[in-house]
Parts: structure tokens; C-alpha cells; sequence
């Protein structure tokens, strides 16, 4: 069975990379990232797009297109000012077809909306969120629409999971592959249902593999070492923010000679000896 694959930002980025050297162009990728979204949610009533600087702004401004070609006419709604060079190109693009933009208010509300897309940061943040978008991500939250996140909740450590503030979504539409940080420590608590969207990006190497949730009981069994994430952590004493969860049960299991899982209450971690998986009762495969 060809399961799905679970990789870490860095080969997600360098896959990225290789595809568009070698394969599709970027602004190709970006186009497809947006599309994926678009058919992974029912669009209707009022949406609005929440945007970044970086690539993330640039699917939402991608996606944009695509509404107003549909006949949906979102609002964009700019919260940094700065655009990557597609997120650029489709920014205008957006505007000539028709697109709505609303100046984003600090102190203000976010609420009115049927949609809200979440497109302020990637899978490549990490730190803690400050200034406007941890302004941004309060009013996403408290707004009553239904969230959509693109490719990772903003806020969320795309490879440890680890969230001081992230947003809460109703769905998150993974982009290109699933990645580790969806299943670990805080990300759980954030997201609703998750999908992915392959738009042909080029995995350059394989890590990790994704099981159905309903197959966890099979690995908990006689002898294995099960316990929660934070029996984990202070049982061994790791830092919760740059952790490798799947790495380090890897090497206990090979010590201890058993299957070691490590869970939250809705996804786990499971190395096997031979191999490593993540799970999650909020996967959509």
C-alpha cells in the first residue's frame, strides 16, 4: 500500500526548490497550491483572504484569482506590508478581476464574514508571533467564520508543532505533503480536519510515513512503550520548541528494542524498529 508521506520543512523546502529548477515554474506551483484549496472547501457567501508577505500571502492572492474567476468575489485583506514576486504578480492579478481589498485594523474586528482564509504564515515559521498577525490571529478566532488555513495554521512550528498563539481552523489544506509539526505537540489542538493537496512537487527524500488513525491500536499493544507528549518530554528532559519527537523514539526504539509511541489525545508518533509513522482522528488521506 502506498502510503502517504509525512517530511520535515527543510526537505519540504529544497523539494520545492528542485521542482521548480527542474520541473514547474514557481508561480505554476503557486497557481496549483491555490487550486487545491479551492477544491478542498465549499466557497459561498462572503470570503475574506488574510495575507502575509511571504508565499503564503501568495496562495491566498492565487486563490483570490481563482474565486473571481468562479464568480465569488473575495476581499483581501493585506495585514504586512510586502509581497514575494508571485505573490505579486497574483495580487494584481487578483485586483484586475475584480477582487475587494480591506485595510486590516489592529484594534478592529474580523468578523462578518462567511470565509475566512487564513494565509499569513508558512511551514517555515517559527518563534513567536507578534505585532499585526498575532493581532490577526486573535480576530481570525474570535470571528465565527469558517477557517480555512492554507498549507499550516499560522502560528503552528511546521516541524515540532509547537504554538504560542496559532489560528484555529476548521480545515487545514496541507499543500505539496503533510508535515511532521500537524501531528506534534500543540497542532493537534488547532486543527479540525486536515487534508493534502499534491500539486507535484518532487519529494527528494523520504521520512516518514502516514497511517490511518484506526490502525494506532495495532502498535500499542503488549510491549510497546506508549505515553502522552509531555510524559515524553519530562521523562527525557527535551526541549518541547526544537525537538525531533520522530528521531528521538526512533533511537529509544532501537535501544530498548520495542515499539516506542508518543501521543497527544488525537494524534501519535510511532516508531517500529524498522520504521516511523504518524496518525492523526483528524486526517482526511
Amino acid at each position: 500500500m502506498n502510503l502517504p508521506d509525512v517530511i520535515s520543512v527543510k526537505n519540504m523546502r529544497e523539494s520545492d526548490a528542485h521542482t521548480i529548477a527542474h520541473h514547474t515554474p514557481s508561480a505554476q506551483l503557486m497557481h496549483s497550491a491555490a487550486q487545491g484549496i479551492y477544491e478542498a472547501v465549499k466557497f459561498t457567501g462572503k470570503v475574506g483572504i488574510v495575507c502575509g508577505k511571504g508565499n503564503n500571502g501568495g496562495d491566498g492572492y492565487a486563490l483570490a484569482c481563482i474565486l473571481c474567476q468562479n464568480g465569488i468575489i473575495p476581499t483581501i485583506i493585506r495585514v504586512t506590508d510586502g509581497f514575494s514576486k508571485d505573490g505579486l504578480y497574483f495580487y494584481k492579478t487578483a485586483l484586475s478581476l475584480g477582487a475587494q481589498e480591506e485595510n486590516f485594523i489592529p484594534a478592529g474586528s474580523l468578523s462578518g464574514y462567511d470565509i475566512l482564509v487564513d494565509c499569513l504564515l508558512g511551514t517555515g515559521f517559527s518563534g513567536s508571533v507578534q505585532g499585526n498577525i498575532k493581532d490577526a490571529i486573535e480576530q481570525i478566532n474570535a470571528s465565527g467564520s469558517y477557517v480555512v488555513s492554507a498549507d499550516i495554521n499560522s502560528g503552528i512550528n511546521g516541524d515540532t508543532g509547537v504554538a504560542d498563539i496559532a489560528v484555529n481552523s476548521d480545515i487545514t489544506v496541507s499543500i505539496g505533503a503533510y508535515k511532521t509539526g500537524f501531528f506534534l505537540n500543540d497542532a493537534p489542538y488547532y486543527i479540525d480536519l486536515l487534508v493534502n493537496k499534491d500539486i507535484g512537487i518532487h519529494i527528494l527524500t523520504e521520512e516518514y510515513k502516514l497511517i490511518d488513525y484506526s490502525q494506532l491500536h495495532l502498535f500499542t499493544g503488549y510491549n510497546s512503550d506508549v505515553m502522552t507528549t509531555e510524559e515524553f518530554f519530562e521523562k527525557y528532559g527535551f526541549d518541547r520548541s526544537t525537538c525531533n519527537i520522530a528521531e528521538c523514539i526512533a533511537e529509544l526504539s532501537r535501544t530498548n528494542h520495542k515499539t516506542t509511541v508518543v501521543k497527544t489525545e488525537h494524534s501519535a508518533v510511532i516508531a517500529d524498529l524498522k520504521y516511523i509513522y504518524f496518525c492523526a482522528d483528524y486526517v482526511k488521506v
